[in-house]
């Protein structure tokens, strides 16, 4: 085993197989990583300006200064403790056709927690987007979270959710 270690060591790598690791989890506890929360999502936009104006108008995000050193286009927004930051694409290839018409709720997504789900709902009626909403009912407890999920501009899934609602931990 020690002979695996070296000879992966000498290109650069080390390997540690799973029987090492669960010897070394008995052995001594790993430091918790010193992370503090989400800082940002990045999005790559077909045109930055109109996904400013979605995320200010539909999600309520404030528009900050970005460091003028970034030498590509861009813009920062920032609420509700998280920053997205988006970033003018160059290569269309690189995107996603946006397909609002098919909401997945098992797709990719960013959820965000939502204490009055009417208030977002009408806002998404008034800004003409279309989404899906759902109500998840938690059968053994009789709890039920109400979900709502749309895409942004660039076809990034958004779900809004009252996800307090289900109680996760016992």
């Amino acid at each position: 085993m020690e002979e695996n270690k070296e000879a992966c060591k000498s290109n650069g790598e080390t390997r540690v197989n799973k029987e090492d690791n669960n010897k070394k989890e008995a052995d001594e506890k790993e430091p918790e990583l010193p992370l503090m929360s989400l800082n940002h999502v990045s999005r790559l936009c077909r045109n930055v300006e109109d996904s400013i104006d979605f995320y200010t108008k539909v999600l309520g995000f404030v528009l900050i200064e970005r460091p003028p050193a970034f030498d590509f286009a861009g813009a920062w927004l920032f609420s509700y403790g998280v920053g997205v930051h988006l970033v003018q694409s160059n290569d269309e290839d690189k995107l996603s056709p946006p397909d609002s018409a098919h909401l997945d709720s098992m797709d990719n997504h960013i959820s965000f927690q939502c204490g009055n789900m009417e208030a977002i709902e009408k806002r998404l009626k008034e800004l003409d987007v279309k989404y899906i909403k759902r109500t998840v009912k938690d059968d053994q407890s009789g709890n039920a979270i109400d979900q709502m999920f749309f895409d942004d501009p660039d076809g990034f899934m958004i779900e809004i959710c009252n996800c307090e609602n289900l109680k996760l931990v016992q």
